[in-house]
């Protein structure tokens, strides 16, 4: 009796338990229900939200277009440069050397390079879209998954409702796994935000080859997407992409909104020569970003690197120093619209070249004074690199980053001074400014001690003059053609 007793009880606290149980699942599965159930509607809301926008912006392109004038972009310093530089006359307490030509040949490239660099991790995104297009960004080879239905043709002459309709469609398809792969590339080669938008327009390129008013509109709807102030533009024979930007962008083509410049941009290194285009006033919602236009020593790598040789000679003796470059950044570079002269100051050296240059000169200044390290630094930046104007090299105007300088068989003077300041501010911790002169570009160095020579006042401290081009100047030394003249200090 005892024992049919357990089993009736065991019996009704496992059928006890099993409802307890099955009402605890059940609970949880409508728990787990209303949270999905949840989570959807938010998605439903924010793709009515997406909808909304395109509808309302698809409007907007259809009615609010009004005919501008792009004006020409200003030009820098029209001065004319030297076509030969001087030379400093010789200083008697300085060892004589022997006159010797700069040498500077390219050779081999490097197979191994000898810089690694740290690149944060590729975040992992889900990669949509039924086709694949692989693109080379400057070196490295890049492919994207994309909607099919991303890739379409203009079907008649170019107006307001052909762009209006170009819009819209695009706005239909799966265009999101796009654009996060995008921010993923853009996150993990550390892209400034001109070469964000090169990297798409290579995408643009490839889905419409041949095609250049689709490649504008697919990189104007890309743009839009990633939250900057895009807007493209039209006459009878192209479309335009206008872009603004926190930084002048010199000789190139804007129109003006307000305070605000729209620059006409091409990203494969060309310039629009425009007159009279259609436009809009506006901007596409939640778009708000402008384009920064400052290089950091990480932007673009291509892993491409070379080296070249250069040789000067210094209190009578002659030193060799390698070169490493990336020709990824150099052919980035290229597409770069001329800025400021501050930008080039500023700008940041790919650790690829930066730290071998920086290693064998350090090697040889390490038991220099300042000032004498400061003039070891001048005359490798004089005379080993040979001089040209930028008329002669290039037939234009056109300011150089460091790498540039290092690369380009030829530079100027505003090309030696950026240089120039880099090393010192690298290996000597030395505040450096840029000193403009009409038609002539030069640097002044903050010394610790007391140098002699010209100098400039500069927020209450004394920076000595120290002159780049001037062949054989020492810190001190201005060019005698440019003393008459009170130079402008650029401040980076």
């Amino acid at each position: 009796m005892n024992n049919k007793i357990r089993i009736v009880a065991g019996l009704g606290l496992a059928v006890l338990a099993y409802t307890v149980s099955s009402s605890a699942n059940d609970a949880f599965l409508q728990w787990q229900q209303q949270q999905f159930n949840g989570v959807q509607a938010q998605k439903d809301e924010f793709q009515d939200y997406k909808d909304k926008r395109d509808k309302e912006f698809t409007s907007f392109l259809r009615e609010q277009w009004k005919a501008v004038d792009l004006l020409k972009g200003n030009v820098r310093d029209e001065a004319p440069k030297p076509d030969v530089m001087p030379v400093a006359p010789p200083d008697s307490t300085e060892i004589k050397a022997p006159v010797s030509k700069p040498v500077a040949r390219v050779v081999k490239p490097i197979i191994d390079t000898p810089v690694d660099r740290l690149e944060p991790e590729l975040k992992p995104v889900t990669a949509t879209g039924d086709k694949v297009v692989s693109v080379d960004f400057y070196g490295k080879r890049i492919s994207f998954n994309y909607d099919g239905e991303l890739k379409q043709r203009l079907s008649r002459r170019i107006d307001k409702v052909v762009i209006s309709d170009y819009w819209s469609t695009l706005s239909r398809t799966e265009y999101e796994g796009l654009l996060q792969q995008l921010d993923a590339q853009k996150t993990h080669l550390q892209l400034n935000d001109w070469a964000y938008a090169s990297l798409i327009n290579k995408v643009a390129l490839k889905l419409n080859v041949g095609r250049p008013d689709e490649t504008v509109l697919f990189s104007w709807f890309l743009l839009a997407k990633s939250g900057y102030k895009a807007r493209v533009a039209y006459d009878d024979l192209s479309i335009y992409l206008l872009v603004p930007s926190q930084h002048e962008m010199f000789e190139v083509s804007y129109f003006k909104f307000g305070e605000e410049r729209y620059y006409a941009v091409a990203f494969e290194g060309g310039r629009h020569s425009l007159g009279r285009v259609y436009t809009y006033d506006g901007e596409y919602p939640d778009a708000t970003k402008e384009f920064n236009m400052h290089v950091t020593s990480t932007v673009v790598s291509g892993n491409q690197s070379e080296r070249r040789q250069l040789s000067f000679n210094f209190e009578g003796q002659q030193y060799d120093i390698e070169v490493v470059y990336d020709q990824g950044r150099i052919d980035f570079f290229r597409t770069y619209p001329q800025l400021a002269l501050n930008l080039y100051f500023d700008s940041g050296v790919d650790k690829i070249t930066a730290t071998p240059l920086e290693k064998q000169l350090a090697e040889h200044i390490s038991d220099m004074s300042e000032e004498r390290a400061v003039n070891f630094l001048l005359r490798f930046v004089q005379t080993s690199l040979t001089y040209a104007t930028d008329e002669q090299q290039f037939g234009e105007e056109n300011y150089l980053f460091p790498e540039e300088t290092l690369f380009y068989p030829y530079s100027d003077c505003e090309d030696r001074a950026v240089l120039f300041s880099w090393l010192a501010k690298r290996l000597l911790k030395l505040e450096v400014i840029g000193l403009d002169y009409p038609g002539h570009v030069a640097t002044a160095v903050h010394f610790n001690g007391s140098v002699k020579g010209d100098s400039v006042t500069y927020e209450g401290k004394r920076f000595v003059v120290a002159d780049p081009t001037y062949i054989n100047a020492k810190a001190g030394m201005s060019m005698p053609k440019f003393k008459q003249f009170k130079a402008k200090v650029i401040a980076y």
